[in-house]
């Protein structure tokens, strides 16, 4: 190729953006293979032997199932990552996206029906294409391990619920959307964040009573020593909710948690019934008061707020690309002529965006295990250290949460801090 036509082609944005689209998917799968990589040869290697701190209290048969359930998930998300950058691939660069959009355009002509159509139908296909692995993931590998608490039949409904919830909820959210992108000029996007940011508030009011208890059933915490405990404490801490239930998670799975959820005077603690079934009263005290910490240091308002920030500039990153035409043919895409590409550009964003913010995504993950840190002083503060310790190893035992993470695997992925970390921590803060 002549110096002169490579470099015209160079300074064509559409062959700059497939190019950079191209080289950071290569380049993210090559880190993340690596990553997976490092911890599959770490947990595989200090899988014969409980590390010393904690030898008193994780037997070797522990350790080790929970050793083998962590490589056997790394070995089916490494299989998920290969076929999920294959997916994306044939979306775009392949012209998968641009082939439906035609076909979409076929069927209904232009406008908002073949919007939502084109929306659906990416939807579709999409959950289509995860079935065999997530099947795979619940049936097989969760059942191995003995976590697996699902039946066909559960899995089915809860399929066709999820389904219905999406349709009932995304389109009408989605349609409002287009609308928006169609109707109020240039600055659509200030008017669509307007709308996300009361559409989440919203959910967080709503979900506890209206769609949380459409998948598990909530009762009210039955046991009266536990709800004297944990009122006090909330008390102690100046917290209140609008109640303490229990949730029915065993039905679907063995593993065991504790949450805080709503918004407001909507809030309320909800406990999995495997947690209060594995942990006594004291360690469900050191729990909550963890989960209270991170109200008191205000995680979930700093996170919230994070949210919306981020949701601003990306609106505002796609109000201005979804008007350059090199945007779409640069991933693969060719742009309607006729008709409105708002929801072509709404689909490219969501496939590219990743690819690009995945390399900053260790910064997120740092600045969560930073307000996990905090959370357990706060709970050390509040009740006994030596019960948080307790809990979190029968979390850690019970839910085969590997003790021997790799360290760079931990800096790069886990929200949370490993387990030597976190309780030397709390150890040095008790």
């Amino acid at each position: 190729m002549p110096t002169s036509t490579l470099l015209s082609d160079l300074s064509d944005p559409a062959t700059l953006l497939t190019l950079a689209f191209a080289a950071a998917l290569l380049l993210s799968l090559a880190l993340k293979l690596w990553l997976n990589s490092r911890q599959v040869r770490h947990v595989a290697l200090h899988r014969g032997q409980v590390p010393a701190a904690f030898s008193q209290t994780i037997s070797l048969s522990a350790h080790q199932k929970a050793a083998d359930y962590t490589l056997a998930k790394l070995r089916l998300g490494t299989l998920e990552l290969a076929l999920g950058t294959a997916v994306l691939l044939g979306w775009t660069l392949l012209g998968g996206l641009s082939w439906l959009n035609q076909a979409v355009m076929s069927w209904f002509g232009a406008g908002m029906t073949q919007q939502l159509a084109l929306l659906a139908c990416f939807v579709a296909i999409n959950g289509v294409l995860d079935l065999p692995l997530s099947l795979y993931q619940t049936f097989v590998l969760e059942e191995r391990f003995g976590f697996n608490k699902m039946t066909p039949r559960l899995w089915l409904v809860d399929l066709i619920k999820s389904t219905l919830m999406g349709a009932a909820i995304g389109l009408p959210v989605v349609a409002l959307i287009l609308w928006l992108m169609a109707a109020t000029g240039n600055l659509w996007w200030l008017w669509a964040w307007a709308f996300w940011i009361g559409f989440n508030l919203l959910l967080l009011v709503i979900y506890p009573t209206l769609i949380a208890p459409l998948f598990n059933k909530f009762t009210p915490l039955a046991d009266e020593t536990l709800k004297a405990r944990v009122t006090a404490l909330m008390q102690r801490c100046g917290f209140s909710a609008k109640g303490l239930f229990v949730m029915d998670g065993s039905k679907r799975s063995a593993h065991a948690n504790a949450y805080f959820t709503g918004f407001g005077a909507a809030k309320r603690v909800v406990f999995y019934d495997t947690l209060l079934s594995k942990l006594s009263p004291a360690e469900v005290d050191a729990v909550l008061a963890h989960e209270l910490g991170h109200f008191k240091h205000k995680h979930v308002i700093k996170r919230i707020v994070a949210m919306f920030a981020m949701s601003l500039g990306g609106l505002a990153l796609l109000g201005w690309l979804a008007q350059q035409s090199w945007f779409y043919t640069g991933l693969g895409v060719l742009p309607n002529g006729l008709g409105p590409n708002d929801a072509l550009a709404l689909l490219l964003f969501m496939l590219a965006l990743p690819v690009f913010t995945f390399f900053i995504s260790p910064l997120f993950a740092q600045l969560s295990r930073k307000h996990e840190f905090e959370a357990d002083a706060y709970a050390v503060a509040q009740t006994s250290g030596h019960d948080l310790s307790t809990a979190l190893l029968k979390l850690y035992e019970d839910n085969a949460a590997t003790l021997t993470p790799d360290p760079v695997y931990v800096s790069f992925y886990y929200s949370h801090p490993g387990a030597s970390e976190r309780l030397a921590r709390m150890t040095a803060a008790a």
